[in-house]
């Protein structure tokens, strides 16, 4: 398949997590037991589909060199654009195999300068990837809202759990810029928004990252927003910040202080972790959530006046569908930054 698979490495790799598998003492570590079997199950199942596609191409092949039949052949033609949609996925696999790929991720939204203005272009982000979510078989969970003075929103983060979460979404970290004819604006003038997008992994273990408690901050506090009995009229609301980085993470979403701690906490784990991994690209500044949120530093852009077009500077990939776009339709632009991006860091 042009030198995208390796079946051989895969299958050398199965036989040696196969044998830490049948180590009884992997067991006494749950969760380094649980991860290892659930890569081999991955890898097994990529094996199942490669040599799956590798059987039909060649049934298929050999049926077109021995039949003219006009039916037949737009049958076999049919069978062969499948094939090329399950080689496109199978692709997307070999490109999904960074250290947290597979796990849930938090998603993380701030809006830049512009008052109301970016509140709402923050409000309608959000909006984007919760109707993904809902048309892509992701599950999302709000762990902390605050709601703009006039529309939007201040702030936001969402838990998303399914299939390779963080693998796909991690390309959506970044600015995004709008180009629009503001609805707040009496002068019906056109504004330019800026929104920031952070993903950071959830994180079990978290290898060489301790908090210590004399590093953080712990503030409780009423919550506000979405929220049902005794969300609203209790102080289970929780900010932590951490003293050595600055990071800020909140969470009100629970009812239980404790619970509202545990999530705030996982999200922090989330990032101290991708602090470490990340060091040599200056990421930093970033991941405390210190993004430069303004013109030149965004990763797409989304123009809906003068002309209607979003546009992902990182890969060239675009479309005229802003509507189809900003109603949650962006797995091409995931699957393109795999592509480009993801190929690039892979061959790096």
């Amino acid at each position: 398949m042009g030198g995208l698979f390796d079946p051989e490495s895969k299958k050398n790799k199965i036989k040696e997590l196969e044998e830490k598998l049948n180590d009884p003492n992997i067991w006494n570590n749950p969760i380094e037991g649980n991860k290892i079997n659930s890569e081999l199950t991955g890898l097994k199942k990529e094996i199942e589909n490669y040599e799956n596609i590798k059987n039909d191409l060649s049934e298929y092949q050999e049926l077109l060199t021995i039949s003219n039949e006009p039916d037949i052949v737009n049958e076999i033609e049919q069978n062969i654009k499948n094939i090329n949609e399950r080689v496109e996925n199978l692709e997307l696999t070999t490109l999904l195999n960074g250290k947290y790929d597979e796990n849930d991720c938090y998603l993380e939204i701030h809006p830049g300068a512009g008052g109301t203005e970016a509140c709402d272009w923050a409000g309608m982000l959000l909006r984007m990837y919760e109707q993904f979510c809902n048309k892509s078989n992701y599950s999302y969970e709000e762990i902390h809202i605050q709601d703009g003075e006039e529309a939007g929103i201040k702030s936001a983060i969402i838990k998303i759990s399914g299939k390779n979460p963080y693998g796909y979404f991690k390309g959506e970290q970044g600015v995004h810029r709008l180009v629009r004819i503001s609805p707040f604006d009496s002068g019906a003038r056109r504004h330019t928004s800026f929104a920031a997008v952070s993903i950071i992994p959830e994180i079990e273990d978290a290898g060489d990252v301790v908090i210590k408690p004399e590093d953080i901050r712990v503030d409780v506090y009423r919550s506000s927003g979405k929220g049902g009995q005794g969300v609203n009229t209790t102080d289970s609301a929780v900010r932590i910040t951490h003293l050595p980085t600055g990071i800020v993470v909140t969470c009100q979403n629970e009812r239980s202080q404790i619970k509202n701690k545990d999530i705030a906490m996982k999200i922090l784990m989330g990032k101290l972790e991708q602090i470490n991994e990340e060091k040599h690209n200056s990421e930093l500044s970033s991941l405390k959530g210190n993004q430069n949120i303004n013109f030149g530093s965004q990763i797409r852009n989304y123009t809906l006046e003068p002309y209607r077009l979003v546009k992902d500077v990182r890969t060239g990939y675009e479309t005229s569908d802003t509507d189809g776009v900003l109603d949650g339709n962006i797995f091409p632009f995931m699957k393109e930054y795999l592509r480009v991006v993801g190929s690039n860091e892979k061959n790096n």
